[in-house]
């Protein structure tokens, strides 16, 4: 049976990685959103705001999820 030091330290482990997790998807997002927003003016588009929000989040989204499918 595991120690309660080495149980509380992996709870511990586990939420630290969580949040520097949710602070790295937060800032790949912002940067997503400056490369779509970006990339739309290059191409002479101008979207609204909504759909440069969506798109960065479904780009967002899809490269967490592929980190983490490839990490297992």
């Amino acid at each position: 049976m595991a120690s309660a030091k080495k149980i509380l330290s992996g709870i511990v482990g586990n939420i630290a990685a969580a949040i520097v997790m949710l602070i790295l998807s937060i800032l790949a997002f912002f940067v997503v959103i400056f490369i779509v927003r970006s990339g739309a003016g290059l191409a002479g588009y101008q979207p609204s705001g909504d759909y440069v929000v969506l798109s960065s989040a479904i780009l967002t989204g899809f490269s967490v999820l592929s980190g983490m499918w490839k990490g297992e």
